[in-house]
């Protein structure tokens, strides 16, 4: 049996909820390895819906080891929330089935102000973060100046390393013309619920290394999107961690050896929430029609998503990006009832054919989309759980999604039920 990392092929928000769920009841172990509380699965089991933040999506089944990574960054407050809600929900919560990495980084009520302030001071060229202080807690990782969940165990140590955090980000608040944090009132705070964060805490790559020595399979939960990559995407409209599947063995404590298959979840058409280039995008009928139909709403921010074409240029490069070996296609249905659908197989950039999108983000901005047109199909797909109840148009644009990203189709959803599922292969076997 093999791990898979699953991975986001596009910005995000392409359907990974239900597929990770579908796959987390395969699994022994489901890891979050990157990210922090701006990414958002919603899983509905057996009628019942739950949206995830930090939590892995195996928190919701019985017998699975839950865990959060080195590689996330942790609002403990919002952690412990999740857990109430999801607890009130009737899903057992314990130390038994969830665990924190001990290095995992801290975000703090300052990280939140800088996030907001800094996104202020953008104007009309904001990133377009999700102001829950990510990217600060990154940079403070960074700096060597943060905060992680075992510091919570020393109290000393911890009121130190706040005030010398303080010290720094302080002065940034109030250049920013935004009220300063109390250092004192944070630790106080923190130290409230140190153990309640504590009791979870433990040694995550240990652990992980005993589950693969005992042969468990493992389940490697990435958020967001490889092009919301903070090296490979659209920077500087990116999150504020590594997106691609190499981060699900730093980001959880296992070698590079450990991933055995990498499954990327891409969505029939395109879409992306916030600022930044988008080179399909569809500002017009098109765009509304794929909004409406593909209810395009984020999960977490509740904003509405921007729509477009399909970009195999796009997927394709993450497909090499990630080394991924087969896809989630996902919202097939979404396109049902369309004359004809469009493909971006390649752009344009100052008179000359290119085939990847360019690190420049004037570069990235200038790009023109070369399309492809194929054949819509007015039959439903939606429900359809095997080829043959598929129209030949939708057959046909599948293989060509195929084709021209370099990657084949592993499962195929056809509605959000966690059952519309066509599988083609296994993932989790060899």
């Amino acid at each position: 049996m093999s791990n898979v990392a699953v991975i986001g092929s596009q910005w995000g928000d392409e359907g990974k909820g239900k597929i990770v769920d579908w796959l987390s009841s395969r699994a022994d172990v489901v890891v979050r390895f990157q990210g922090g509380h701006n990414a958002g699965h919603t899983l509905v089991i057996d009628g019942v819906e739950y949206k995830l933040n930090l939590l892995p999506s195996g928190i919701v089944r019985p017998g699975k080891l839950s865990i959060i990574g080195n590689g996330v960054v942790v609002d403990p407050w919002a952690l412990l929330k999740e857990i109430q809600i999801v607890k009130e929900k009737g899903v057992k919560i314990t130390p038994e089935n969830l665990m924190l990495a001990e290095n995992a980084n801290l975000i703090l009520p300052v990280h939140r102000a800088l996030d907001q302030a800094l996104e202020i001071t953008r104007g009309n060229t904001p990133i377009g973060t999700t102001k829950r202080g990510i990217g600060p807690a990154y940079e403070d990782k960074v700096a060597r100046r943060g905060i992680r969940v075992c510091d919570l165990a020393h109290p000393d140590l911890l009121k130190d390393k706040i005030m010398a955090m303080m010290c720094h980000h302080n002065i940034l608040l109030k250049g920013f013309g935004a009220e300063p944090i109390d250092t004192m009132e944070t630790y106080n705070k923190l130290m409230e619920i140190a153990d309640d964060i504590l009791r979870y805490a433990g040694v995550v790559w240990k652990r992980l290394d005993e589950a693969r020595q005992d042969g468990k399979k493992i389940l490697f939960e990435g958020a967001q999107g490889a092009m919301l990559d903070i090296d490979h995407g659209t920077y500087p409209f990116v999150t504020s961690s590594n997106t691609v599947a190499g981060q699900a063995a730093s980001g959880s404590g296992m070698g590079p050896d450990a991933v055995k298959y990498v499954l990327g979840i891409t969505k029939a058409y395109t879409t992306r929430v916030g600022t930044g280039p988008f080179p399909t995008e569809q500002d017009n009928e098109v765009g509304a029609f794929l909004g409406e139909r593909g209810k395009e709403f984020g999960t977490v921010t509740g904003r509405k998503r921007r729509c477009g074409w399909f970009d195999a240029v796009l997927v394709r490069q993450t497909v090499k990006l990630c080394g991924i070996q087969g896809i989630a296609l996902t919202k097939l249905d979404v396109l049902d009832g369309l004359d004809e659908i469009k493909i971006c197989t390649g752009y344009e950039l100052d008179g000359k054919t290119i085939d990847h999108l360019p690190a420049s983000q004037i570069h990235q901005a200038n790009v023109t989309p070369t399309y492809e047109t194929l054949e819509g199909w007015k039959e439903s797909t939606r429900g359809a759980r095997s080829w043959a109840e598929l129209p030949a148009s939708a057959v046909k644009y599948v293989r060509r999604v195929e084709e021209l990203i370099g990657a084949p189709v592993a499962l195929l959803s056809t509605s959000p039920e966690r059952e519309d599922t066509i599988l083609m292969r296994d993932p989790f076997v060899d």
